[in-house]
Formats: structure tokens, C-alpha cells, sequence
């Protein structure tokens, strides 16, 4: 705790309440204000006081302190280590969202996209009140020069698991981990992206003829294996609307695929899209139910 403490004392005091400025910044507004010591402290442990102190509009979802307070015992100050920065400025960077967006606009919304590059929900249940990612929005629509603050009980949180530890934890992809290990993907879907996987269940890769994942999975057919892979795979982070709109995604692979919305559900080439936008840290999976096969350039390719 003293480490917090002296934290939250220092990043006031430098900031000060207005620092002279006719019109509070977002950053002199959270300093000023009394409840957001906490959040201060971490933006400025961030490294992201300039951000919200800038000339950019910026909309910032603002836990209290109290909302900081219901973390796990420890979690703020893990946080605040500076060998913690980056995860600091993810979970910071999730409550932000670039542009002015009044509470109407944000009411008006299902999804907000964050400069995490994740999205929020947002949910405005008659008996519980305006939520965001489970939030309580507890105050709206206060103003500064370059944005607008909203309240709110809890922090949220972004998801922390990248591609592969998320299609991991799901417990459905072990033949998809086990065909990207073999053809040397796997730190492709670790690494920071983003990108978007459609990623085909174990039940899809048992659709194809008996012994085809045997003969894909063997070193000789590295190749082909690879580029089925990064046919199911494409850069950015694409959420299932988006790609809805496009109708189409070019592949890592360098085909197309034909994304199309039938009355029985939304297909990518003739794979059934059966589960959306499931976040990532480093991108979004969108489930399928066949595995997708790319049009090889060689005679020899499947």
C-alpha cells in the first residue's frame, strides 16, 4: 500500500487541478475531481497522462477508486510495477475510447471499440441500469476540453489470453493446435497481431476423410499444411458485423473467402459460423463447423 500511496500523492501533486488551463483536460478533470486517485496514479504510471492531456478527443470510462478497491487484493499494485507497463496500459487503454461519445451515443450502441482495440458491450436493462462490460455507469457526461468522462463502479477488464491460450482454454481446438504446431504457427498466433482466426472445431477437422489430418500432419506436407492454416486466418481484428458488411476476407493464404449471410446462418465459403467474436488479446476467433480448403496453385496440393 505505501507504494500506491506515494504513487497517487505524486501523480496529483504533478498534475494539479487544472494546471492553469481555462478548460480541465480530461487528465486535469480525473485529478481534480477527488474519486479518481487511483486511476490517475495508473495513468500516469502508464505513461499515458499525455494522452488524455492532449489535443485528441477521447471518451474514458473512469472506475473510482472504489471500483479499483474491489480488484483482488494486490491487483492495483502488481499493476503499478513498472515491469507491468504494458498490461497496465491494456486494462487502461480498454476504458478509453477515441472520439467525443455522449451518453446518448453510448446508450445508443450494443459495441464500442476501444484504442485497446477490443470492444465493449454495452447493455441498458430497464431493472439494472446502463452497463458497460458489466459496469455499472453510475455518472455521465461530464466534460472537458478534449472529451467527455463517464462513471463507472467496476473496472473492466480486457481479455488478457492471446489467440492460441484462448483457443487452448476452450477445450474444442486441440486437432487446430496440434496443425498449427506441426506446420510452426503457433508463435504466429501468439504474437501481437492482431489478427482474425475462423477457427474450425475438433468436430469440423473429424468431417474430413479418414486419414486426411494424418497425412496433413506429416512433415512432408508442411507446406500444404501451412496454407490451409492461413487460409482460416486473416489479418486485423475483424468482428463478425464487419465482416458480415464485406462479404468477403482476403486470407493470409492470399485467396478470398466469401463470407454470406443464408436464412439458416452466416457462412464463410461453405463453412456455417456457429460462435462471433470471441476477444483475444491479440485479435478475435470466429468458430466454424468445416474446416475451409483453400484453391492450391499446384497440381499436387489437396
Amino acid at each position: 500500500m505505501p507504494l500506491l500511496t506515494s504513487l497517487i500523492a505524486s501523480s496529483v501533486i504533478a498534475l494539479g487541478p487544472n494546471c492553469g488551463s481555462a478548460t480541465p483536460t480530461l487528465a486535469e478533470v480525473a485529478a481534480s475531481d477527488g474519486r479518481f486517485q487511483t486511476l490517475v496514479a495508473a495513468v500516469d504510471a502508464a505513461g499515458l497522462m499525455s494522452t488524455l492531456q492532449g489535443s485528441e478527443s477521447y471518451t474514458v470510462f473512469a472506475p473510482t477508486d472504489a471500483a479499483f478497491a474491489k480488484l483482488p487484493a494486490g491487483t492495483v499494485e502488481s499493476l503499478l510495477k513498472p515491469e507491468n507497463k504494458q498490461l497496465l496500459q491494456s486494462v487502461l487503454l480498454y476504458h478509453v475510447v477515441p472520439g467525443n461519445m455522449p451518453a446518448k451515443h453510448v446508450l445508443g450502441s450494443k459495441v464500442i471499440a476501444t484504442a485497446n482495440g477490443q470492444r465493449l458491450d454495452v447493455s441498458n436493462c430497464c431493472t439494472e441500469g446502463p452497463k458497460i462490460d458489466g459496469a455499472k455507469i453510475v455518472l455521465t457526461d461530464i466534460k472537458a476540453s478534449n472529451g467527455t468522462i463517464h462513471v463507472i463502479d467496476s473496472v473492466v477488464l480486457p481479455s488478457q489470453l492471446n489467440i492460441a491460450e484462448l483457443a487452448s482454454s476452450q477445450g474444442t481446438f486441440q486437432t487446430l493446435l496440434a496443425a498449427a504446431k506441426a506446420a510452426n504457427l503457433v508463435d504466429a498466433l501468439s504474437a501481437k497481431g492482431p489478427i482474425t482466426v475462423f477457427a474450425p472445431t475438433d468436430a469440423a477437422f473429424a468431417k474430413l476423410p479418414d486419414g486426411t489430418i494424418e497425412e496433413l500432419l506429416k512433415p512432408e506436407n508442411k507446406e500444404k499444411l501451412a496454407a490451409i492454416l492461413t487460409y482460416h486466418v486473416v489479418p486485423g481484428r475483424v468482428y463478425s458485423d464487419a465482416a458480415i458488411e464485406a462479404g468477403m476476407a482476403t486470407t493470409l493464404q492470399g485467396n478470398n473467402a466469401t463470407i454470406r449471410s443464408k436464412s439458416e446462418g452466416v457462412y464463410i465459403d461453405n463453412s456455417k459460423i456457429v460462435m462471433t467474436d470471441l476477444e483475444a488479446s491479440n485479435g478475435v476467433i470466429h468458430v466454424i463447423d468445416t474446416v475451409m480448403m483453400p484453391r492450391m496453385k499446384t497440381a499436387s496440393a489437396m
